[in-house]
């Protein structure tokens, strides 16, 4: 029976990397789902700006612009909390109606507050990989049994599920060390204090798929939360048939056209960058690999690019300031996405069956890769963890053009079935999706 009662959901967004573009696709499945609620998108101007222009935003999501409030330099949690009350009163001011519930990004800690002031549930997001989440829940047991190592090599088997990870795969937020010389940060405090604070949440979305984790990480999670919902936030959109060519404007779609089925190599790093020589060692690869690639590099990084570069290679190679991943990756042109293993992108890369090259940069980045390559098996890491000519030369040809990289393929495509079964009418992450909208009433 459909809702007729108005209900008013603020949204609090990290306006960090992939975040905001995150929460939105969620809340925009939401919106077209549930029109009688009313979606108040809180987040910096900058951060909100990209959506404002989004083609068939429903008019039931608003966006309003709060300030950092620090002077630059200083990071947004220090006085979140005063500026996401101001953007409830503006938001509530325009539409009227009290907030009724609150969804925000796992990272925006100083949000509880706000919501315990206003006495309404709340649902966090967490939008890096599963795993790294129960490493935040598992903080100080890392610290105490890893305090030692010096390597990076130990496993970690004492955490549920997460035998096949390592030290060396964790964020460094989470192995800071007492007299070493990391210093523990506003942003590692709040993360180690997810323990304490997750629990509280009416839900916790999971951007991912149940089906992918170990069981026993799944049932570690669900031990030690109210309600645990994998809704990964790619797969909102799964299946969607690319648009006509010509009405990309920045000819990436164009240009796959003319390349042969499963060539091309899509380079992207979302919104991290690889050190200036790494950049280098990517396209003397490149050139040498011999392989047509399509590369998404910002215009002040070509200068980087080893000199006659861009013109020896244009025949073959396209660079774009910025690529429509999605529809390049559902191109049937790319044969294989070298990336930093974001989670938005590694799922991105799943649901168009794309193989992956990986050189994490970031964060969980690291922790995704190791899935990637020794988890699920649909992807490597470059040799050395880092680009050189000739480590992304052999992972690039590995998978393109070795027997090795035929079963990397294989299994992607069974993992990409999974996803796509996961997401369909009566997947796991539909339903979901589905007790996630109910929870917000």
């Amino acid at each position: 029976m459909a809702n007729t009662e108005k209900k008013h959901v603020a949204i609090f967004v990290f306006p960090g990397g992939s975040h905001p573009f995150s929460v939105f696709n969620l809340v925009l499945k939401l919106a077209h789902q549930a029109p009688n609620l009313e979606f108040s998108f809180i987040n910096t101007e900058q951060s909100n700006e990209p959506f404002l222009s989004e083609p068939h935003v429903p008019r039931n999501i608003r966006f309003y612009n709060i300030g950092d409030g620090v002077p630059k330099g200083h990071f947004f949690l220090q006085s979140a909390s005063k500026n996401l009350k101001m953007g409830i009163d503006l938001a509530v001011a325009e539409t009227k109606l009290k907030v009724s519930c609150i969804i925000r990004d796992a990272f925006v800690t100083p949000s509880l507050p706000v919501a315990q002031h206003l006495n309404v549930p709340w649902v966090a997001v967490w939008v890096p990989n599963s795993y790294s989440l129960s490493t935040h829940f598992h903080t100080d047991l890392i610290r105490q049994k890893c305090a030692n190592d010096t390597t990076g090599h130990t496993p970690l088997d004492f955490i549920p599920g997460l035998s096949n990870m390592c030290v060396q795969d964790l964020s460094k937020d989470v192995i800071i060390k007492d007299g070493g010389d990391e210093e523990e940060t506003l942003f590692s405090k709040a993360l180690a204090s997810m323990s304490t604070v997750l629990p509280q949440a009416k839900a916790v979305v999971v951007n991912g798929f149940e089906e992918l984790d170990p069981p026993l990480l799944v049932q570690d999670m669900k031990s030690k939360l109210q309600s645990l919902l994998y809704i990964c936030s790619q797969a909102l959109s799964l299946s969607v048939p690319l648009p006509p060519s010509d009405t990309d404007g920045t000819g990436c779609l164009s240009w796959l056209d003319k390349q042969s089925p499963k060539s091309v190599a899509y380079v992207a790093f979302g919104t991290t960058v690889p050190p200036p020589h790494e950049l280098v060692a990517v396209a003397e690869a490149l050139e040498e690999s011999g392989f047509p690639f399509l590369w998404s590099l910002k215009d002040h990084l070509k200068g980087v690019l080893p000199s006659g570069f861009l013109e020896r290679t244009k025949g073959r190679g396209k660079i774009v300031a910025w690529a429509p991943q999605s529809q390049v990756l559902g191109h049937r042109s790319v044969g294989v996405h070298v990336t930093h293993c974001g989670c938005n992108s590694v799922f991105e890369s799943i649901s168009n069956g794309v193989p992956m090259v990986c050189r994490p940069l970031i964060g969980d980045n690291w922790m995704m890769g190791r899935i990637v390559e020794s988890v699920w098996e649909i992807g490597v890491r470059v040799e050395g963890g880092v680009f050189s000519k000739n480590g992304l030369m052999k992972s690039l040809k590995l998978i393109m053009v070795q027997e090795e990289g035929k079963k990397i393929k294989e299994n992607i495509l069974k993992v990409k079935r999974t996803v796509l079964d996961a997401s369909g009418p009566e997947g796991k992450a539909t339903q979901d999706l589905k007790t996630l909208e109910s929870s917000l009433w």
